[in-house]
């Protein structure tokens, strides 16, 4: 039952505090509906306003975004949703209309064909007490990060193949270009090398892209 209220106070604060720590070159805000009053999965009770705020708030770090629909259950207020968030990011949230004109769907958005939902008379169990012990758990956490995780570059190893010495035993090594001339590889040909008769490579599958060897 949280409210748009007592959303933001959690929301912008967490917000203020990643885009500090991770300080980010872009952002990536995913627009789920299922936390709109009236979800069918949902226990939220957000409005189509509260919801777009968020967005609004995302948009003012200037940093480049992207906007992704997301969850969402009760259909006619996801497409309200994403409607008004439309607007919102084309600056004309004050300007769209609260009334939705007629169309293909219209009986779908009865009883009040509106753009804006009403929250629905439900309790908010979330206490100040419990907001304010997770709103102070999160920044905790947050701030004892040592800046945005990043995944290492490796090198690729080069091919490997098996290849018999004069004795019939198998030894690993390296491809080397140099060392190798490619008989056809449609034709299952092997490659042979300077004084490497027997070089054998593994075989080639066909779904599999590899570079034309003159």
């Amino acid at each position: 039952g949280i409210t748009d209220e007592t959303y933001h106070g959690l929301f912008k604060p967490v917000m203020d505090k990643i885009m500090e720590v991770f300080q980010p070159g872009a952002i990536v805000l995913q627009c789920g509906a299922d936390s709109l009053t009236g979800d069918r999965l949902g226990c939220f009770n957000l409005t189509t306003k509260g919801h777009a705020e968020c967005v609004k708030y995302v948009q003012a770090f200037n940093v480049p975004t992207l906007i992704l629909g997301g969850g969402g259950y009760t259909i006619r207020n996801v497409a309200r949703c994403w409607a008004f968030e439309t607007a919102t990011v084309l600056g004309k949230d004050e300007e769209i209309s609260n009334d939705i004109p007629f169309n293909d769907y219209y009986e779908y958005y009865a009883p009040d064909f509106h753009l804006h939902l009403t929250p629905e008379t439900m309790e908010n169990s979330n206490s100040k007490e419990t907001l304010e012990h997770v709103r102070i758990e999160l920044l905790q956490q947050l701030s004892g990060l040592q800046g945005a995780p990043s995944v290492q570059m490796h090198e690729v190893p080069p091919p490997f193949k098996r290849i018999e010495n004069e004795d019939g035993d198998a030894e690993d090594g390296e491809e080397n270009d140099d060392d190798m001339a490619v008989d056809s590889v449609a034709s299952g040909g092997r490659k042979k090398g300077r004084g490497g008769a027997g070089k054998r490579t593994k075989k080639q599958h066909p779904s599999e892209l590899y570079d034309q060897v003159d």
